[in-house]
Order: structure tokens, then C-alpha cells, then sequence
């Protein structure tokens, strides 16, 4: 299952698009999901998050967890709403093209895509904008 939780004053439209999508792009890793958890949040509910169980004391727009124990890919991915509407006004870009791309992250960190190293990211962007043109595909 691919379930939304809302933390903050935000919803996502229409949800069962958001969970087409995002299972096309698991599909498109030849992978598939067992449980998959988005909780949309603020600043704050974040920060706390990855202060108790990541021990970093700063804002962040997502953080992923994987569930070990399940088949398939899964996990829970926190997103701060805040976060993404500043990346989005400092990016130049609408406000849903950004939330689409930080939900692309947290998916492609489940399917074992890093962002640590200059290299590791270059790759990520590469395919956070290739599973964002996903989002547009009829099926």
C-alpha cells in the first residue's frame, strides 16, 4: 500500500494519481513495494524527527525510513511541507514540481540511491528528473 498522512495543514489533491506515479517509478527499477508511508509535516515536526532518531540538529525537507522487515520496498517518508515550498520560491520552480521531485528522492533512498557523494547526487537529480516526467505518462 502507498498511504498519505497529513501532519500539517497540507493534502495532496488527488492522491490516487501521487500513488500511481509513484508506483510506476518503483516499477521502472524493476522493484516493487510492500508498504510505503508519506507523512506530510512541518519544519518543526521534522527537525525533531531528525534530531530523537538521526541526531542532527537541522531543518530538512525529507527523511527516509526503510522498513527491514518487509518484502519489496518499504519505509516511511517524512516531508516537510515548509521546506519544500521555500526550496521551491528559493528554486524558481512551482511548488508540486518540487514536492514531486523531494517525493522522488525519498522513493529512489528506499530503492538504494544515495546522495553522499558529488557523484551519488549528480545521479540522483538524473533520476529524480526522469521518475518526474513519469508523473505525466498516461497509462
Amino acid at each position: 500500500m502507498i498511504d498519505f498522512h497529513y501532519e500539517t495543514d497540507f493534502s495532496i489533491d488527488d492522491e490516487a494519481k501521487f500513488a500511481d506515479w509513484i508506483n510506476r517509478i518503483i516499477l521502472s527499477e524493476d522493484e516493487v513495494y510492500s508498504q510505503l508511508d508519506f507523512i506530510f509535516c512541518d519544519d518543526d515536526y521534522l527537525l525533531k524527527i531528525n534530531q530523537d532518531y538521526l541526531d542532527h540538529d537541522t531543518y530538512t525537507d525529507i527523511i527516509t525510513f526503510p522498513y527491514e522487515d518487509m518484502s519489496g520496498i518499504a519505509g516511511d517518508i517524512f516531508i516537510s511541507v515548509e521546506r519544500v515550498k521555500e526550496n521551491a520560491l528559493d528554486f524558481g520552480v512551482e511548488f508540486y514540481l518540487e514536492l514531486k521531485r523531494v517525493m522522488a528522492h525519498g522513493v529512489l533512498h528506499l530503492l538504494g540511491y544515495g546522495d553522499k557523494s558529488e557523484e551519488e547526487t549528480m545521479q540522483m537529480r538524473l533520476k529524480e528528473d526522469e521518475k518526474i516526467k513519469l508523473f505525466h505518462v498516461e497509462h
